[in-house]
C-alpha cells in the first residue's frame, strides 16, 4: 500500500472508459488499498482508479466517516430529485463549481472479494458516487456544466498552478445523459 500521484486534467486516461473488473485477485486488493490510501492522503471524498493512471471500472470513497470502495457499479435512482452545489476534483485541483446531481443514488457493485454489495447515497454520498462513476465513463464534472460555468472553471484552471499551458487540455460536452438535469 502506498500513495500514489494522481493524474491531473490533461491526461488522457481521465477521458478514456475503464475497463470492468474481471480478475478479483491479490492485485486488485493492492489497488483498492492504494486508492483509499492516496484518497485519504489527499483529503478527497473519492477516488477513481483512472485518476491513478489504471483502467479498471472501481473507485473508493470516504464520506461521513462511511469509508469504502465499489467495484463495477452499475447506479440507478430512486427518485428525480436534485442537489446543486459545490464540487471538486483530486485531479482539478483547486477548482471548486456548483454541479447538479441526482440527490439519492443507488450503486450496484462488488467488493474487493467478488461479492455483491450496494451503496445506497443521499447528499455528499450520492454526488460522490455518481462523479466517480462518470471517471469510470471517461467524464469530468466540468463536463455536466453550462457554458458559463464552464468558462470560469477553465478560466479558474488556467489560473492554477498545476496548470500546464504546453499541453492544453480538451474541455467537451459530455455524450452521456446527464439524467434528465438541464444545463
Amino acid at each position: 500500500m502506498t500513495v500514489q500521484p494522481i493524474r491531473l486534467f490533461g491526461d488522457p486516461v481521465l477521458r478514456t472508459p475503464a475497463d470492468p473488473v474481471v480478475d478479483f485477485d491479490k492485485e486488485l486488493r493492492n489497488l483498492v488499498r492504494d486508492l483509499v490510501e492516496t484518497m485519504q492522503d489527499e483529503g478527497g471524498a473519492g477516488l477513481a482508479a483512472p485518476q491513478l493512471g489504471v483502467g479498471l471500472r472501481l473507485f473508493a470513497f470516504d464520506v461521513d466517516d462511511v469509508v469504502g470502495h465499489i467495484i463495477n457499479p452499475v447506479l440507478s435512482f430512486p427518485d428525480d430529485e436534485e442537489q446543486d452545489g459545490p464540487e471538486g476534483c483530486l485531479s482539478i485541483p483547486g477548482v471548486y463549481i456548483d454541479t447538479k446531481r441526482r440527490q439519492h443514488v443507488v450503486a450496484a457493485g462488488f467488493n474487493e472479494f467478488g461479492d455483491p454489495l450496494q451503496v445506497v447515497g443521499t447528499g455528499l454520498m450520492a454526488r460522490c458516487v455518481q462523479h466517480e462513476t462518470d471517471h469510470l465513463d471517461g467524464v469530468l464534472f466540468l463536463d455536466r456544466l453550462d457554458a458559463a460555468a464552464r468558462k470560469e472553471a477553465m478560466k479558474q484552471i488556467r489560473a492554477a498552478e498545476w496548470y500546464d499551458a504546453a499541453k492544453p487540455p480538451t474541455v467537451k460536452q459530455s455524450p452521456h445523459s446527464i439524467f434528465g438535469i438541464g444545463r
